[in-house]
């Protein structure tokens, strides 16, 4: 089913049959979380002839009670057209099919907004991710850093501009998907950016997405000073791979569990498992059979073990469901909810 055969079936109908099922408010202190990234049409990608696995929009992954964030990726460039930033959602929102803002480079996707509600009502987390693999998320000082926290508030947050991407929906947080560039700034940023949160009128999160290797090279000093809620590792496209999980030379989840039980300022922040939903999506895929494996054992072995990361959505979704398998391994001892539903 493509975007335009998704639109017939409507937001309420999707809403009303998930209340049906009943609807967990989402506990970033949970050690069965999925996070799954939205945005790239990674299956599209690698695959540009089979559109009918294409990426969805949001709404057509919050049908059941599978996946419990969704880190929107990307902003690509913190500075742009008009000194704001710009976006890119692959094949749902981009040049062709919506308008910039006058005087920017920051496309008005103010469509998804609806998308975007209809999943936290659902109880999900949705947030923007900053930077990935082709990022360009930097400062020049500690004071422009600070001031861009009030941009990323205003544009996507509980703040208020004429130029906010997603219309009325207010993310529940940002993601720091740091591949590249200096750290300058980072901790002014999301310093003030977390003074924003905690004035605000619900919860918000601060992730990053750090390369297994420790210290990660891009955002490791920041990791080290900031509260982060939650670190969604990369365990691939490195020696440190889940390839290399029977490798304790390799396989450093252990060295990131004592980062966060004894290095990072919030004593409460999760680990995730980050890992690709297929063979295309990253080196390091391991098949459902095996993650699951070294789901429970992490999972048991770990205090600060919050859940698993893939890479993407589309991805897992071609591949067999690939996030289904990897929630019934997080809540294996649970009757999971996650029936489709049907139009």
């Amino acid at each position: 089913m493509g975007v335009a055969d998704f639109s017939c079936l409507t937001l309420s109908s999707l809403f009303l049959g998930i209340m049906t099922r009943g609807i967990v408010a989402f506990n970033m202190l949970s050690n069965d979380n999925l996070a799954v990234y939205w945005g790239q049409n990674s299956y599209g990608d690698s695959n540009p002839d089979k559109s009918a696995h294409w990426q969805k929009t949001l709404s057509y992954y919050c049908r059941d009670n599978v996946i419990d964030t969704f880190p929107i990726a990307f902003l690509v460039d913190s500075y742009a057209g008009g000194n704001l930033p710009s976006i890119d959602l692959a094949n749902i929102c981009n040049s062709d099919n919506a308008n910039y803002f006058p005087g920017t480079e920051l496309l008005d996707c103010s469509f998804l907004a609806s998308d975007i509600e209809m999943c936290q009502s659902a109880g999900k987390a949705v947030t923007i991710s900053l930077g990935g693999g082709a990022g360009n998320i930097h400062f020049q000082d500690d004071s422009q850093a600070a001031a861009y926290a009030e941009t990323i508030w205003n544009l996507f947050l509980g703040g208020k501009s004429k130029t906010r991407p997603f219309g009325s929906a207010i993310l529940d947080g940002i993601d720091m998907d740091i591949e590249g560039d200096s750290q300058t700034g980072y901790v002014s940023f999301l310093t003030a950016l977390r003074k924003h949160m905690n004035r605000g009128k619900k919860k918000y999160y601060i992730t990053a997405a750090p390369q297994c290797p420790y210290p990660d090279a891009y955002i490791g000093n920041t990791l080290n000073t900031v509260g982060f809620d939650a670190v969604y590792v990369q365990f691939y496209n490195n020696y440190c791979s889940l390839w290399h999980y029977n490798n304790r030379n390799d396989w450093n989840f252990a060295t990131w569990d004592d980062w966060a039980n004894n290095v990072s300022p919030n004593p409460d922040v999760k680990v995730y498992i980050g890992a690709p939903a297929s063979s295309a999506a990253g080196s390091g895929y391991v098949n459902s059979k095996r993650i699951t494996s070294i789901i429970q054992q992490t999972q048991s072995n770990y205090s600060s073990f919050g859940g698993v990361m893939l890479w993407d959505v589309s991805d897992a979704y071609a591949n067999h469901r690939y996030d289904k398998a990897v929630k019934q391994a997080l809540r294996s001892d649970l009757d999971l909810l996650n029936k489709r539903i049907r139009d």
